[in-house]
């Protein structure tokens, strides 16, 4: 199990990518493209990414992503989500 410092970290890359393209989590849940033992999947799925530091380098820049990343566990669930 990971620990809430894991897991605080990879609730935070996935909800940072989301926006990144241009994906509102709430509002997808809200609207039901999504729910939230979804989201939280997608967390979990995060925690097993084995290059996370790529990842959050990825999202500090102010350049704009088209797409995940090769890597990203939840690759499948957002480009679903993407408008």
């Amino acid at each position: 199990m990971p620990t809430r410092e894991t897991l605080r970290l990879h609730a935070g890359l996935v909800d940072d990518m989301a926006r990144k393209l241009d994906i509102d989590l709430e509002e997808a849940a809200i609207g039901g493209s999504v729910s939230v033992d979804q989201i939280s999947e997608a967390v979990l799925r995060c925690t097993d990414c084995p290059n996370p530091g790529h990842c959050q380098a990825l999202l500090s820049q102010a350049t704009a992503v088209q797409g995940t990343p090769e890597y990203c566990r939840n690759q499948e669930l957002l480009h679903k989500l993407m408008p």
